[in-house]
């Protein structure tokens, strides 16, 4: 009798995984993932405050860019519970509708970040190629208008993977290669047709993310295209700086996402290499946006600088 509940509640969980066979340093390992989130969830945060409480940062690119930081504090968030309790506890079940919440959330808000990159790449055409009518274009109430979309786009096109996954029932092995849950490693734990699952998440990665990088390599093009057409090579190199930070983000969020899934599709499901490459997805664009962005912008380094010493001066008061 105890064998049969044991299995059914093995078949009510699922156990997540960090670094296989490393199990016997995870209390060290723990120390620099520890550190990433503090980093990334502080970087963040000051980026937001001090774009929100300085007037003269009320402009698109940082608008844009408080956006950005929102999102990836909402990814370091909803992944370090289960990735910390991994690694300091050693404790990998997760029950079903915590993994269902988990990956919902995980998925939209990417879905959200892929959003905002793009209205960011169109921020730097039009800035670009259209200086003069940059700021009567993104107005403050157009660019709360793309926020909502940005938002509700994410929030929408993914509410069909829980609401699909909560009507299998799960008996195959429930041990998933990341220290998250998502769609497409749940899903074939299910021991039912999985078509419709498979199809809508196709397409939506395809619609999303898919649609989102096309535009962004669109606009990359139109923004080469605008600034190889200046004749001075001084304004020309000006004009591509601007666009630095944002490629680096861009290349930070699409370059682990486009890896992980071809080693889902072609490479060993539990290779060391994917499971690094899962935790490169998650802990590196929300810890290098906010770095890259203070170095490149010296207005924005100089505010988080005058606000951090400020903290110190009235703590130490």
């Amino acid at each position: 009798m105890t064998a049969i509940n044991d299995s059914r509640f093995l078949h009510e969980v699922f156990l997540l995984t960090g670094i296989p066979g490393r199990e016997y340093i995870y209390l060290w390992i723990s120390i620099p993932f520890f550190l990433i989130y503090i980093t990334s969830i502080m970087g963040n945060t000051f980026i937001v405050v001090v774009i929100k409480k300085d007037p003269s940062l009320h402009e698109p690119m940082y608008i844009f860019l408080s956006m950005l930081a929102i999102t990836d504090l909402g990814l370091s968030i909803t992944t370090m519970l289960t990735t910390l309790q991994i690694f300091l506890l050693n404790s990998r079940e997760i029950s079903l509708d915590a993994c269902f919440a988990q990956l919902y959330f995980i998925h939209s808000i990417s879905c959200i970040e892929s959003s905002v990159l793009l209205f960011m790449s169109f921020d730097r055409l039009i800035a670009i190629s259209d200086p003069l009518r940059y700021a009567s274009i993104l107005t403050p109430q157009r660019l709360a208008k793309m926020w909502l979309v940005c938002v509700l786009r994410g929030v929408v096109v993914n509410l069909p993977y829980p609401i699909l996954l909560k009507r299998f029932q799960y008996c195959r092995a429930n041990v998933l290669t990341h220290s998250c849950c998502t769609h497409g490693e749940v899903m074939r734990m299910a021991c039912s047709d999985v078509t419709v699952n498979v199809t809508y998440g196709l397409w939506n990665a395809l619609l999303t993310q898919g649609l989102d990088s096309l535009l962004i390599f669109l606009s990359y093009v139109m923004i080469l295209k605008t600034v190889l057409s200046i004749t001075s090579k001084a304004e020309c190199l000006r004009a591509l700086n601007t666009c630095v930070s944002h490629l680096c983000a861009v290349l930070a969020f699409y370059m682990p996402c486009i890896g992980l899934t071809l080693m889902h599709r072609f490479g060993k499901s539990s290779s060391l290499v994917q499971i690094i490459l899962g935790y490169i997805y998650l802990l590196f664009p929300p810890l290098m946006n906010p770095i890259v962005y203070s170095v490149k912008s010296k207005h924005l380094r100089m505010k988080i600088v005058r606000m951090f010493v400020n903290c110190q001066f009235l703590h130490s008061v």
